[in-house]
């Protein structure tokens, strides 16, 4: 191939690449800590009652295409911030009986959007990482929208998540000798402001 042909060949290159469609970005939108309240619900005493707490500290961001029907999650919560309402079970619950958070103050969830329908994910295939143990979990989504936040005229998206898992995988037995069911159900609400 002589000069001529190779300045043809990368011309022609060049201009194919500035002629292909470009494909939408993905966004990425950052969790409000206001309005994201990981929360769950437990039992006590082997179906005696129902005890519900939420974790007042989370953070994370979601990265989301609509178009191509993929995307990730992650959240991190500050476990020192679970409030079951009742200030001497916090003060248990950090202990060393349950959450432990002076050996692991964080929980996590890493995951992938799926099941898209109408540019809306049904479900997260990820991980959660508790109590220092890392399982697969996964999230069905229940509700999803996105919006123009009216204030900051960027897009704003919510969702509620649930799943259910088995706290003793992850090493947090407390009461299971006294006939506690293990089972806890999480629940995500979320909502996430499109980054700048």
């Amino acid at each position: 191939m002589n000069r001529l042909q190779i300045l043809a060949f990368v011309l022609s290159a060049s201009l194919s690449a500035v002629a292909a469609p470009a494909h939408a970005a993905s966004t990425t939108y950052v969790i409000d800590p206001d309005h994201t309240y990981p929360s769950f619900e437990a039992d006590h005493f082997g179906g005696l009652s129902v005890w519900r707490g939420k974790f007042n500290k989370s953070s994370g961001k979601i990265v989301l295409d609509k178009q191509a029907g993929k995307g990730e999650v992650e959240v991190d919560i500050d476990m020192a911030s679970a409030d079951f309402g009742n200030d001497k079970m916090n003060e248990a619950a950090r202990g060393d009986m349950l959450f432990d958070t002076a050996k692991y103050p964080k929980a996590s969830y890493r995951g992938r959007l799926a099941a898209f329908k109408d540019g809306k994910p049904g479900e997260v295939d990820g991980e959660l990482t508790l109590h220092g143990v890392t399982k697969p979990l996964k999230l069905r989504i229940q509700s999803f929208k996105c919006m123009p936040h009216p204030m900051l005229k960027r897009e704003l998206c919510g969702a509620d998540a649930l799943a259910t898992f088995e706290r003793d995988d992850f090493g947090m037995a407390a009461g299971k000798d006294y006939g506690f069911d293990m089972t806890v159900t999480l629940r995500i609400q979320v909502e996430a402001i499109a980054a700048e």
